[in-house]
């Protein structure tokens, strides 16, 4: 071996025996790390929001990096799969006009709330689950769930966001032209807490392209990687994702790298 390589013995031996580089020690000191975050966000953080998860911990390490050890290492984001559409927009009821044209951007909490309805299958049948976001800190701040896909799926998740927020006059809330959201009894809800409702255009996603983001995050992090032997299994889980996961402790990048609670929190901060 050592004629082949063209070196000395002692030279083969003693490079045998030394131990691991700077780097190479280097890199299973930041593995530790690298891995407990991905195991603390539910397998869903990338390398971008885990180098920024590292940085706020005083360790410096780049995203290439990062994602280099996460391949070495087998870690591999959930993915998403597809959803289909629970909007019916087929019905003769007012739909209100378009205030929001894709412009998703709020200057405090409570001055725009988007809101939409979602499916999950559980062994029980469809469980129904209507959101209520507010588009300044991404936050979850109504939700509810109901076997039934009806006026009160969506009436219960605003009055609960109500109950939570208690926003000022004028509050917009944007959803699609789903019957639900042109029912009487939430049309008189919304003009009753001094609120104003805004409708997408038919058939264009991009109209609640935030609400439908937020979707996307919880199939491809929770439900599509749980088989739910019950309803009340998939309420208790998709609580624990909401409360105690997205809006506490996962950070977006549209917000600073903050979670929403967080981002409400440092504005309080800068206010006082």
């Amino acid at each position: 071996m050592c004629r082949v390589l063209g070196v000395t013995r002692s030279w083969y031996y003693k490079y045998k025996s030394r131990g691991p580089t700077k780097r190479q020690r280097e890199d299973q000191s930041f593995m530790l790390r690298i891995k407990a975050i991905f195991e603390e966000s539910g397998k869903t953080y990338g390398a971008g929001r885990i180098a920024k998860k590292l940085r706020d911990e005083d360790i410096r390490v780049g995203k290439n990096r990062v994602h280099r050890l996460m391949r070495a290492n087998g870690l591999k984001v959930k993915t998403t799969k597809r959803f289909k559409v629970t909007t019916n927009s087929d019905h003769k009821r007012p739909v209100a006009p378009n205030l929001v044209n894709q412009n998703f951007t709020a200057e405090a909490p409570d001055r725009l709330w988007t809101g939409d309805i979602t499916y999950i299958w559980t062994a029980q049948g469809w469980l129904y689950l209507a959101v209520v976001l507010d588009v300044y800190s991404r936050r979850i701040v109504g939700w509810s769930m109901n076997r039934r896909m009806t006026d009160d799926l969506v009436v219960t998740a605003f009055k609960n966001a109500l109950a939570r927020r208690n926003p000022l006059s004028g509050l917009i809330f944007h959803s699609d032209r789903g019957s639900q959201y042109c029912s009487k009894r939430f049309r008189a809800l919304v003009k009753g807490s001094g609120g104003e409702q805004s409708m997408s255009a038919t058939g264009c996603c991009y109209d609640n392209a935030i609400t439908e983001s937020f979707f996307g995050t919880l199939k491809r992090e929770l439900v599509h990687h749980c088989l739910f032997v019950t309803r009340q299994a998939a309420q208790s889980r998709i609580f624990r994702y909401i409360e105690g996961f997205y809006n506490r402790k996962r950070i977006h990048s549209a917000i600073d790298y903050l979670s929403p609670e967080q981002f409400e929190e440092r504005l309080l901060k800068m206010a006082a």
